[in-house]
């Protein structure tokens, strides 16, 4: 394999932006850097992403793969070395160019890189770290880098490219050994954590800081940055393997625990390629499952919730009809009616209809007054849900019956609801680029 000389950029952008498509990268960057007005583009915590920040802007990663060129043959990939596919690859010239050309027309705030493998782990990534490298010596650029690490890279080289991107990410790909033997024979959970652990460790000074991680640029102009300052990520594929959300959970409860990881990101398998050892898929990915998993993802990061709390062996799998948090208040019915006015904050999170930033106001608000319905509306509780779990100030705002049944049907009816006003035959797509627009 090597570099193709004969295509021009745009057919290699049209090529490599649909082969990226698969890669996971909805994440904030978690930085704040300003370049002082010594180079081009900023990097912003309130979110750097390819769909939407935190604060509700649509923000913009050029997402992309230096190449899809891949000696590895993992089953479920598009991209693996048996698919009948046409390849390109860019050159580290070529990856400057299309970053600084697309921030240029403002279409971008940052680029998310990931790569197929061209001859080996350690060829490709040293391709990316001098793209990486020349964008921000040579370039200036400032702006927010997400790189995914190749599995079997060496520590030399993760370390050289960690001191130039915000994030890096190395694929868990499939959460059990034996999924990787069957659908991935190239790849072994040792290769993949690996470089998470080290990732991990290099982050530990960076952390004891307690600063942004960057500086101005040296008297030379060479760019100054901390490891991987914005944090590490990593994407399961969900439904290529056999495995239940409980075992799932369980894996992702022990990377967020083991390697302190910004986010696990879960993608739906899709169907790319015709293959025995795959599951045969009827009609669509399975994305309702993908859904209750990043919910309960959000529970285990922002709620309190412990894996085994919400599955177990006997309960394996995810409620369909209701997201996570209400089927386990449905199964936990002896913590609840909650009094608002008097439970502490962390029990308060576990209510349904109650986030974070609900459950915040409320321990504030009732210091100085006395709460309603009325009041907890305002704060953003959503009472349709709470309604079967709460009580403020003694009262309800409806009967309160606990029964299981009674309040599961009614969850599912106004479940339902919501579901039919969303199109079934909705679906993704990469943002294309036109270059010549």
């Amino acid at each position: 394999m090597r570099i193709q000389q004969d295509m021009s950029i745009e057919e290699k952008l049209k090529i490599l932006t649909d082969a990226a498509k698969y890669d996971v990268a909805c994440t904030s960057s978690g930085v704040n850097r300003q370049n002082k007005g010594v180079g081009i583009g900023s990097a912003e915590a309130c979110g750097i992403c390819h769909t939407f920040a935190s604060d509700g802007r649509c923000v913009s990663l050029l997402k992309i793969l230096f190449t899809n060129e891949c000696i590895f043959d993992c089953k479920y990939c598009v991209n693996r070395c048996s698919n009948d596919v046409p390849r390109a690859s860019f050159t580290p010239d070529e990856i400057c160019t299309l970053t600084m050309q697309f921030y240029r027309r403002n279409y971008i705030e940052g680029l998310f890189l990931s790569s197929g493998i061209i001859n080996n782990p350690n060829y490709t990534m040293s391709l990316i770290y001098e793209a990486l490298w020349k964008l921000r010596n040579e370039y200036h650029f400032y702006g927010y880098i997400h790189v995914k690490g190749i599995p079997g890279t060496s520590p030399e080289i993760i370390e050289k490219i960690g001191f130039l991107a915000d994030r890096m990410s190395v694929n868990l790909e499939l959460p059990t050994e034996e999924g990787l033997k069957n659908l991935a024979p190239n790849k072994n959970r040792k290769n993949i954590l690996t470089p998470m652990k080290q990732i991990q460790l290099g982050r530990k000074q960076l952390i004891a800081t307690k600063d942004d991680g960057y500086q101005l640029p040296s008297k030379n102009g060479t760019f100054q940055s901390k490891f991987v300052p914005a944090g590490q990520s990593t994407q399961m594929i969900i439904g290529a393997t056999p495995e239940t959300d409980y075992q799932l959970m369980a894996v992702t409860e022990a990377l967020y625990n083991n390697f302190k990881l910004k986010r696990v990101f879960y993608s739906a398998f899709v169907d790319v390629n015709q293959n025995i050892n795959l599951p045969a898929v009827s009609k669509t990915p399975p994305l309702l499952r993908e859904h209750r998993l990043y919910q309960a993802d959000w529970l285990l990061r922002f709620y309190g919730f412990k894996a085994g709390e919400l599955l177990t062996e006997e309960q394996p799998n995810f409620n369909v009809a209701l997201d996570p948090k209400c089927d386990w208040a449905i199964r936990h019915l002896e913590f609840f009616p909650v009094e608002i006015m008097k439970a502490d904050y962390y029990l308060l999170l576990r209510v349904p209809g109650l986030g974070v930033t609900s459950a915040k106001r409320i321990v504030s608000a009732r210091r100085s007054r006395t709460l309603n319905f009325d009041a907890l509306k305002r704060m953003g509780v959503v009472l349709k849900r709470a309604a079967y779990f709460i009580t403020c100030n003694g009262k309800t705002i409806i009967p309160i019956k606990q029964d299981r049944d009674y309040i599961t049907r009614c969850l599912v009816d106004d479940a339902r609801e919501g579901v039919s006003k969303v199109n079934p035959d909705m679906t993704y797509e990469q943002l294309s680029f036109n270059l010549q627009n």
